[in-house]
């Protein structure tokens, strides 16, 4: 009998296909990649047409001779890695690594790792997709540019292991500029009104709120808007003008792509981007379900499809009628992909087995698995259920020239939120009474009234930071998670309470980029060149155009980059701190958290302290030093230098200036200043200051 064998990635990948093949296939495990470029070098040929030099990853080489006596022995070669650029790379590389004979390759793809699956890719081998490969290379070989140029110019200037990354720069830039709008961003004040209506007839108060006039709404900026807006209303005479009953429709949601499950798990479940894509993998390659075995049990995890199978979608609404009834049943077919490029070859992320329900597994997956397995599931067969629809009533009162108005709204039928909802769809009901009619007879209660500010834009959250990375079009489903891991790592931004902060360190190297290098940290530049890869990868265009149209122009601006930016460059500050231990002047480091205090004898004496920069502002508590202070993950605050004694904090630079009206420390935000207090509300340009 011929002998077969078929390699994938990963060893569990490996234990689940082996089950659905016969005794003559062996599967076995390449663990990743075998070949990449050279750490110690460039590794791609500038002088002869950007050739890229491969070598076998370190570690690799007793698992490559296993693989080669394999090769020796079979008939045929089924290479059975992911289905996108970076599978059929790796595919690819193993075809070089492996020298095997072009007619014993055979490449086969499968978007879910099921019985059926499994066997119809076999039927349906291939040879391997040039163009998927070419644009895998592109992304590889343009990153490695990036980064091996610049990253010894970030040594040379900030003196530490700093790197940069093509699609990371422009993450971190994304996260610095949010900083700034969060920094200069000064409250305004408004109020909120509340009326609360006695109906004749009706025990239960009507609650509305201050909407403006017949004209249309009205803001309430101050106190003394308010006041002459109350001295209108107190003693009118109020009548329902309005109410209008009608019906919204809340549609399903569609089944997840690879940002949209991240975002949801996020919000829902409190994973990190890395922790779902580590857990989804988990459920995609195999787990081990009781009377089962190793299965597969979603579809393959990185995607910006929102298709389903026929066969997938007829299961789902099968299940959806017999448990629920075919009134349930989605008639229409809901979602469709937007224009742009999307992996279309690959399907939404989905359950293998619709039968297998999150209860069924739930004893055979860890807690962190079934829920994200439960989140999946419960997503993919609402998408095929009808809408939700709600009963909604408004309300329009009139009295002493102004307009209030109240809504209510009664869910009709759940539709898909019989199975899920998130917490946008979990509204709070308002209720009215069914004899209110627009010859109600109405008498005014109380008038309740709030004072509020206006808050800054909310600093980005790893779920909110991968929405806007695929709504600019930077990146792929693949490039989420480790963008935003890598960044964390290297400490440019700091995540704290799910927010992430930028560090003294990342903004540091963000002024670098934007100065030195402002297209690498374009956002449109960056979205650009996904653009291209996609049409390299569609075969429009040759991936080496790509590669040779950007590598000059990089070269040029690291050259000028390197005269341009001596003045960037970190010298040590000598200060007048003595080392404890040997009584040198200690100096200011750079370190993975920003600056510190060491002694200038290193190696011989190795003391360092914290380094508290003063900003010769005095606590407005205590009198003592304001200082520069960081939290763990590396935020920058200002903080009295009496602390723990004192716990004066704020995250904005105070200024040496009081404010006038209240006496408080003003805030430094962009160039305004601003009274701490934010009742106060005093503003004022710090041009003026001058």
């Amino acid at each position: 009998m011929p002998k077969y064998l078929v390699i994938v990635e990963s060893p569990a990948k490996a234990k689940t296909i082996k089950k659905f093949l016969g005794s003559n296939y062996e599967v076995l495990a390449s663990n990743g990649h075998v070949r990449d470029l050279p750490k110690s070098q460039l590794g791609i040929d500038v002088e002869h047409d950007y050739e890229p030099k491969y070598i076998t990853i370190r570690g690799k080489g007793e698992l490559l001779a296993n693989l080669r006596k394999e090769v020796k022995k079979s008939d045929i070669v089924y290479l059975a890695t992911d289905p996108d650029r970076e599978g059929e790379a790796i595919s690819w590389h193993l075809t070089k690594a492996l020298k095997i004979d072009e007619s014993h390759i055979h490449r086969i793809t499968f978007n879910e790792i099921t019985k059926n699956a499994v066997k119809a890719s076999i039927k349906q081998a291939r040879d391997i997709d040039m163009d998927l490969v070419n644009a895998q290379q592109a992304r590889r070989i343009l990153d490695r540019m990036v980064g091996y140029s610049i990253s010894p110019l970030l040594w040379a200037k900030v003196k530490r292991g700093l790197s940069a990354g093509r699609v990371q720069s422009v993450a971190l830039r994304l996260i610095c500029d949010r900083e700034d709008e969060i920094n200069a961003f000064v409250p305004e004040e408004y109020w909120n009104l509340e009326a609360s209506f006695h109906v004749k007839g009706d025990k239960k108060p009507l609650i509305a709120k201050f909407y403006g006039d017949s004209n249309g709404k009205i803001a309430i900026h101050n106190e003394e808007e308010l006041k002459s807006i109350l001295k209108q209303l107190e003693n009118a005479d109020y009548k329902i003008t309005d109410i209008k009953k009608g019906e919204r429709i809340k549609k399903a949601p569609n089944p997840f792509t690879t940002s949209k499950l991240q975002q949801e798990a996020a919000k829902t479940l409190n994973f990190s981007t890395q922790k779902t894509m580590r857990i989804a993998q988990q459920l995609y390659e195999g787990v081990n379900v009781k009377g089962k075995g190793s299965i597969g049990l979603i579809t393959y995890l990185r995607t910006d499809s929102i298709r389903v199978s026929d066969e997938a979608d007829a299961n789902a609404k099968e299940y959806i009628k017999t448990t629920y009834g075919d009134s349930f049943v989605e008639k229409e077919a809901n979602g469709k992909n937007s224009g742009k490029k999307i992996q279309d070859a690959h399907e939404a992320i989905r359950p293998t087995y619709i039968e297998l329900t999150p209860t069924i597994v739930k004893d055979s997956l860890s807690r962190d698995q079934f829920r994200l397995y439960q989140l999946i599931w419960k997503r993919f067969i609402a998408s095929r259920m009808q809408p939700a629809k709600y009963e909604t009533t408004s309300i329009k009162i009139d009295g002493g020239g102004y307009r209030f108005t109240t809504a209510a709204s009664k869910v009709a039928f759940l539709g898909f939120m019989t199975v899920y909802s998130t917490e946008e769809d979990k509204e709070v009901e308002n209720v009215l009474s069914g004899n209110i009619s627009e010859d109600s007879e109405l008498s005014l209660k109380e008038l309740e009234h709030s004072q509020h500010f206006t808050q800054p834009p909310a600093h980005f959250t790893e779920a909110s930071l991968v929405k806007t990375l695929e709504e600019l079009g930077i990146g792929r489903p693949s490039t989420y998670a480790p963008t935003i891991t890598t960044i964390i790592a290297r400490r440019y931004v700091a995540k704290e309470n799910k927010n992430l902060y930028v560090t003294e360190l990342g903004e540091i190297v963000n002024r670098i980029m934007k100065l030195a290098f402002p297209s690498i940290v374009d956002v449109n530049f960056t979205a650009n060149f996904e653009s291209l890869l996609d049409k390299v990868e569609d075969g429009s265009i040759n991936w080496k155009t790509v590669v040779s149209n950007f590598y000059p122009d990089l070269d040029e601006a690291v050259k000028n980059a390197e005269k341009e930016l001596e003045e960037i460059k970190i010298e040590d500050e000598v200060t007048d701190i003595l080392c404890d231990d040997c009584g040198r002047n200690m100096v200011i480091k750079y370190g993975p958290h920003g600056k510190f205090l060491a002694c200038p004898g290193f190696p011989e004496c190795r003391n360092t302290k914290p380094y508290l920069e003063k900003i010769d502002v005095d606590c407005p508590k205590c009198g003592k030093g304001i200082v520069i202070r960081k939290t763990k993950k590396g935020r920058r605050y200002y903080g009295c230098e009496g602390n723990p004694e004192c716990d004066f904090m704020t995250w904005q630079k105070p200024s040496k200036e009081k404010c006038p009206k209240c006496g408080n420390i003003l805030l430094e935000k962009g160039s305004k200043l601003v009274c701490i207090d934010e009742t106060c509300g005093f503003v004022k340009t710090s041009k003026e200051t001058h």
